[in-house]
């Protein structure tokens, strides 16, 4: 269970697998708990973990596993994952019962449906939980309300009513316990505003590189909000930061559904300007900006690759903290914006990071496949004597007036299993007539094929399909957009 304050709590499970364990005449030997935990993936569940490290090495010295309902063995996005962990069960000749979902899970074609319609609703809660609470989040930003976060040096957490009453000073690592409160920032110490002030002043007015105005903070004995001592990267990060001009900035970075963590383009940010009392002039901090980004713009790509080489053999790896850190260097902020992304940079220098950010390029790559998709789309509907127009906002393709067509890419991505995935996200806001939907090669390279949706017969907004689907779903499959034109 991932919070208390719900019906899913571990001791209402228990009593209800009690109860159903009593019924049958079965006794509990042993019992796997995750207190606390996210059902969208088997990471962090250290009990699941558990439980199925025993089956699949013969420890388990029981014949069944009960399980409250489907949505409590897991709320996995691919719902095949959560069949997965069961199979490994059956396979050790362990069978699995849930407790409360009203069927005998006795391997019939009944069960086995009414299995997949449960996990695909458990990920689909998820999925529209998610939506939800994204859109409720971006709200708050905009009516000035901080998402999360420590405030940093200089500044300070202040926990105020609905209604925008003060009701007192969060401590570091303290959260509201009152759902409707929110929290906004104000200035923190007079000493610590004073600090901000100065470390502006220096950098604008003076001077002074980052690396001095560390070395002077330390020299005076002022340490960070984390009690460290100062450095280039946090002098940086002071002087970047919107917060303190009075910006309330969220989204830069996101991670939905526990899936890989993204910088988001500035587009996606969502903000509200002014949102807190600042504690740096808005003249003062836009100066501050001009300076880091001119100090940079004088320097070709050959010379910023040069100097990001000499920092990979120095120090043997890069990183966005590395970057920030060395004196002279343009910011890891500065290699973003002239080279696409930090990876692209990497890879100009030879240098290959640990994680596999391939990710990244391939959604990239994606989002030009999809422009030059809807470009081939246009350009063969208008040959064929159509007027068409297409609108940026919505993304939408108009077909003499009477006919909207939405273009959608689906990434080949695939499974522990081996086995091949692309999950469609319909453009249900705009509401097109028809869904085109491009599904791409296991390498994400070149277009699969086609499926060609009515909106009559979408009915989610996502879908997850296999190598092959049932005929619902198939039927709408081309080889080519021909029938489309």
């Amino acid at each position: 269970m991932s919070t208390d304050h719900q019906r899913y709590s571990t001791e209402n499970q228990s009593d209800a697998i009690r109860r159903y364990a009593a019924q049958r005449g079965i006794e509990i030997v042993q019992t796997y708990a995750d207190h606390g935990k996210s059902g969208l993936s088997i990471t962090g569940r250290s009990a699941l973990q558990r439980l199925i490290d025993d089956v699949r090495s013969g420890r388990a010295d029981f014949s069944v596993i009960l399980v409250y309902d489907v949505s409590r063995w897991g709320r996995f996005q691919d719902a095949d994952e959560s069949a997965y962990y069961e199979y490994l069960c059956r396979r050790a000749g362990i069978s699995v019962e849930y407790c409360t979902d009203g069927f005998e899970n006795d391997g019939s074609p009944i069960a086995t449906i009414v299995k997949g319609v449960k996990r695909a609703m458990a990920g689909e809660y998820s999925r529209q939980l998610s939506v939800k609470v994204f859109a409720g989040q971006c709200r708050l930003i905009e009516l000035g309300f901080r998402q999360g976060g420590p405030a940093g040096f200089g500044l300070r957490r202040r926990l105020v009513d609905g209604a925008g009453v003060p009701k007192g000073e969060l401590s570091r690592g303290d959260q509201k316990s009152i759902q409707t409160d929110r929290v906004v920032l104000i200035p923190g110490p007079p000493d610590e505003v004073d600090t901000v002030r100065w470390i502006y002043r220096a950098f604008v007015q003076e001077g002074h590189p980052e690396r001095e105005i560390a070395d002077i903070l330390n020299g005076r004995g002022i340490r960070t909000d984390l009690g460290r001592p100062w450095t280039r990267g946090t002098v940086h990060q002071v002087l970047i930061n919107e917060k303190y001009a009075g910006d309330n900035v969220w989204n830069r970075l996101s991670c939905k559904l526990h899936g890989a963590r993204m910088r988001n383009s500035r587009e996606m940010w969502v903000r509200r300007d002014a949102a807190f009392q600042p504690i740096v002039d808005r003249f003062l901090f836009d100066a501050a900006q001009v300076i880091i980004r001119e100090r940079s713009r004088r320097l070709s790509d050959a010379e910023m690759l040069e100097i990001l080489g000499r920092i990979l053999a120095n120090r043997g790896r890069l990183s966005g903290l590395i970057i920030d850190e060395v004196d002279g260097a343009p910011s890891s902020s500065t290699y973003r914006h002239r080279f696409g992304s930090l990876l692209r940079a990497y890879r100009l220098v030879g240098y290959t990071p640990r994680r596999d950010y391939r990710y990244i390029e391939i959604n990239r790559a994606l989002r030009r496949r999809h422009a030059e998709v809807v470009i081939e789309i246009v350009a063969a509907l208008r040959h064929a004597g159509l007027l068409v127009l297409h609108s940026e906002t919505t993304g939408l393709l108009d077909l003499n007036g009477e006919l909207s067509v939405s273009v959608i890419i689906a990434r080949c991505q695939e499974t522990p299993a081996g086995a091949l995935r692309w999950r469609l996200r319909f453009a249900t806001s705009v509401n097109p007539d028809i869904t085109v939907a491009v599904r791409m090669d296991i390498r994400n390279q070149r277009p699969l094929d086609f499926y060609i949706l009515p909106r009559i017969d979408v009915v989610s907004a996502r879908i997850r399909l296999a190598e092959e689907n049932e005929l619902s779903l198939d039927a709408y499959r081309f080889e080519t957009l021909d029938i489309l034109i």
